[in-house]
C-alpha cells in the first residue's frame, strides 16, 4: 500500500527552510531558481514553498561533492615515493 504524506510534511515555506540551511531566502531562491532544489507557490497571494525531498537529495549532493574533493586533494598531497615505498618521504606520521 502506497505511503500518502500530507503536503504539510513534503513541503515547507522558503523562509523555514532558509532558516534551517543557515542561508538567506535568495539564496534558497536561486537554488529553485537554478534547478538544484524544487519549490512552487502556493496561494493568494502566492508564496514559495519549498519540496523538502529535493532538499535532502540536494544536500546529499552536496556532502558526497565535498567528500570526493576532499579524496581528490589527498591523493595530490601524495608524493611518489610514499607511493612507491622508496626514497624521501614529504608527509611522514
Amino acid at each position: 500500500m502506497a505511503e500518502t504524506t500530507s503536503p504539510r510534511d513534503r513541503f515547507a515555506p522558503v523562509e523555514g527552510v532558509a532558516g534551517d540551511l543557515g542561508l538567506g531566502v535568495d539564496e534558497i531562491m536561486a537554488l529553485v531558481h537554478e534547478g538544484l532544489i524544487r519549490g512552487i507557490e502556493i496561494g493568494s497571494p502566492p508564496r514559495w514553498h519549498i519540496d523538502l525531498d529535493s532538499v535532502d537529495v540536494y544536500l546529499d549532493d552536496q556532502s558526497e561533492a565535498a567528500r570526493r574533493a576532499a579524496l581528490w586533494r589527498q591523493s595530490q598531497a601524495a608524493s611518489f615515493p610514499e607511493l612507491w615505498g622508496r626514497g624521501e618521504i614529504r608527509n611522514g606520521d
